[in-house]
């Protein structure tokens, strides 16, 4: 199994309740019923202040390399991750486990 984790940090001046923001969250949390590949999916928005933390983490899960690929290929991944150049900036981390 991949593990795949995805830390986004809004940019200066975005606020988690714009309708640009919120619509890109309700399009990741969409994504398990429309991916095979997803093993395992969860996302959900940082709870801490600390200055060095991220705003919204996605960790999810998928079989193996090939299964990466095609999830981060697919048209529904591509579609929800789009909006979010527009506004943050992330980084991410692919291990096994």
């Amino acid at each position: 199994m991949i593990r795949h984790l995805v830390l986004f940090k809004l940019n200066e001046g975005v606020q988690r309740d714009e309708p640009r923001v919120v619509a890109g969250v309700e399009a990741f949390r969409a994504l398990p019923g429309q991916i095979g590949e997803l093993r395992f999916w969860e996302c959900a928005w940082n709870i801490t202040d600390r200055p060095i933390a991220y705003d919204f983490a996605i960790n999810s899960a998928v079989e193996d390399k090939d299964a990466l690929v095609r999830y981060l290929e697919h048209p529904a991944h591509q579609t929800a991750a789009g909006p979010w150049r527009e506004f943050a900036t992330w980084v991410i981390a692919d291990y096994e486990f």
